[in-house]
């Protein structure tokens, strides 16, 4: 998701919970995703993956971004759509079980995504996955490009001529 706002282009990050990120900051934050079926529409994931780690459906006209494989291998597909958060959102994500303290024989519930926000291009690529930051370039780029083309457009006059 992005906004435009007075002080420029702005995206949504996500966050990891669990406390292996409870005390990350710069280099963490991800554009939320998931993990996808073989043959499974990779859109469609996409919304849901948004909506189970947000709590809240997306929409909108939405641009293909490419993927990028990240450090470890997993392959990232994304997409961007504008959009904003109501004024009372309130962060609503999927949960995850995980043995904490390790060896504890204890499983703890956390939340996939702890908290969201939305970053400037040049915040975001400090705080986010650096294999992703490819997406920031992509997204600006196509947004240039729409610009551009709307600014080309001359739509026809009344009659149907140029």
């Amino acid at each position: 998701m992005f906004r435009r706002t007075d002080e420029g282009l702005q995206v949504l990050l996500a966050h990891p919970g669990g406390p292996y990120f409870q005390k990350k900051d710069e280099g963490v934050w991800t554009i939320p995703k998931g993990e996808v079926a073989e043959g499974e529409d990779l859109l469609a994931r996409a919304k849901i993956e948004f909506e189970e780690e947000l709590g809240i459906a997306p929409s909108g006209d939405w641009i293909e971004l490419g993927s990028v494989k990240q450090k470890g291998g997993k392959i990232v597909y994304a997409w961007a759509f504008e959009g904003d958060l109501l004024s009372d959102f309130k962060l609503k994500s999927n949960t995850f079980h995980l043995e904490w303290p390790p060896r504890s024989d204890k499983m703890q519930t956390f939340p996939e995504v702890d908290k969201v926000a939305f970053f400037s291009i040049d915040e975001a690529r400090c705080k986010m996955n650096i294999a992703q930051t490819v997406f920031l370039d992509r997204l600006s780029e196509a947004l240039a490009l729409s610009k551009q083309g709307a600014a080309a457009f001359k739509p026809p006059k009344k009659d149907g001529a140029l």
